[in-house]
């Protein structure tokens, strides 16, 4: 055997994960996706408590789609930052408004207020997912990308099943506003775990750039539609209150949609809204997941606390199997296997099916024509869905881009999704402030349905993603 043949089998293995160059990372990134998807599921769980507890039912829509509406212009800016000064600045950025976010709501006197901290949760969120994204891009080879997406499913898993129950335990013996506090106190362990991948990527990273006019005009663009968004979602809160209140609603409204459609258009790659071959087709079926999904598991535990009268824990089971669903459809994505033999487009067809067919039980438990567990394991199923499409989204999105725009592709995904999701959010929050304090079953029937629909849409439109 040659000298020059045995030099050369270290370099013909395979890139692995468990090396002193990537498991760091992988280790630090997993770890801040788990205080994320611990603070979600958390806050989901407690939210229609809160609501109540603060007498703010008719924000519950305002507070749930706060976060979206602050994540449209935090994504933005946190794509742009990051392509011109590296990933790290607005990495750590987002920890600080993350805690100050927590602190906030932990505090909160009134539902108006507990809403200002759910809107600094989006921009941590934001500043966060487009680092991290940015930052797995520049510190893994593409063989590796597939498996960390499923890793940070799967990080999802713990939260999943411990967020709600314990999120529900602390409300109902103690406080919701204790709930807050973990999130606070597991930022501390993810920080240092991810801190020797920042001072490596931070070393690795060249001199700023300055910002293009192209960036500087998203910018502006995607501030009005924020503004735009949160007249939707101020609007439809105004639904349930005298006739005076609901014509300044519709005026709120009308006056979002104005700022929204515009404001999207120039933010999004161009033939977005056309579906177009590729990364447009791509960024398109982010919003439609987002809002097709998100929007029903918004709502999942206020429908469940509401028509069947489950307490806080108990309605958190829907986030657990929404998790759990969520993460082993992330691994089936993950495996070599499906790597090789299922394409893209086959993939994000099979997933969103699961999404339109599982939605279908939550809509039937909310009518009673369903019992709460098999809608469960109903729901489960859409979770798996999720699973498959949402990293495979993401996956064909850094193929397809070139690396000095990976930032801002991201970051126009992710406002897609964010945009799609707030305003179904809003039009869900419209129907709730109209009829609280009583909620009846045909309304999170027909949310879900609208959700179903769009899971529908999403299968139709796959094929335009290769």
């Amino acid at each position: 055997m040659s000298t020059d043949t045995a030099q050369s089998r270290p370099t013909d293995l395979p890139p692995s994960l468990f090396t002193r160059a990537h498991l760091p990372f992988a280790i630090g990134a997993v770890a801040l996706v788990t205080l994320g998807a611990f603070e979600n599921r958390a806050t989901t769980t407690v939210l229609p408590t809160v609501a109540r507890d603060l007498d703010g039912l008719w924000l519950f829509g305002a507070a749930s789609a706060a976060p979206l509406v602050s994540f449209v212009l935090a994504t933005v800016v946190a794509g742009a930052w990051a392509d011109h000064r590296g990933p790290v600045r607005p990495l750590l950025a987002g920890m600080a408004v993350f805690v100050a976010s927590q602190v906030l709501m932990a505090v909160a006197p009134g539902m108006a207020l507990f809403t200002v901290g759910r809107f600094g949760s989006g921009i941590s969120e934001a500043f966060m997912d487009v680092s991290l994204t940015v930052l797995l891009a520049r510190a893994l080879p593409e063989a590796l990308r597939a498996k960390v997406f499923a890793a940070f499913a799967a990080a999802w898993v713990l939260p999943s099943l411990l967020g709600p129950p314990v999120a529900g335990l602390l409300a109902q013996t103690w406080s919701w506003r204790s709930v807050f506090a973990v999130g606070i106190a597991l930022m501390v362990p993810a920080a240092l775990l991810l801190r020797p991948s920042m001072r490596a990527s931070t070393a690795a990273t060249g001199p700023a750039t300055p910002w293009t006019g192209q960036e500087h005009r998203a910018v502006r663009a995607a501030a009005l539609a924020a503004v735009g968004l949160g007249a939707l979602t101020a609007g439809g809160s105004l639904f349930g209150g005298s006739s005076t209140a609901r014509v300044l609603g519709l005026i709120l409204v009308a006056t979002g949609l104005a700022c929204t459609v515009p404001a999207v258009r120039a933010v999004l790659p161009a033939g977005t809204l056309r579906l177009v071959h590729g990364i447009p087709a791509l960024v398109a079926l982010r919003g439609l997941v987002a809002a097709a999904f998100g929007t029903a598991g918004s709502l999942l535990p206020l429908m469940l606390t509401t028509i069947h009268h489950l307490g806080p824990a108990a309605a958190g089971v829907s986030l657990t199997v929404t998790g759990l669903c969520w993460a082993a459809g992330s691994q089936l994505h993950g495996l070599d296997a499906v790597q090789r033999r299922v394409g893209a487009v086959r993939r994000l067809q099979v997933g969103f099916a699961l999404i339109a067919v599982g939605i279908a039980g939550p809509a039937l438990t909310s009518l009673g024509l369903l019992p709460v567990a098999p809608g469960l394991v109903l729901w489960g199923v859409a979770g798996l869905g999720m699973g498959i499409v949402s990293p495979t989204l993401s996956t064909q999105l850094l193929l397809l881009a070139p690396v000095s725009d990976q930032g801002r592709i991201t970051a126009a995904s992710s406002l897609t999704a964010s945009v799609a999701q707030a305003v179904a959010l809003a039009g869900a929050g419209a129907l709730i402030a109209w009829q609280a304090p009583a909620l009846p079953g045909w309304l999170f029937a027909a949310v879900m349905v609208g959700s179903a629909a769009l899971g529908a849409l999403g299968w139709a439109a796959a094929r335009r993603a290769g």
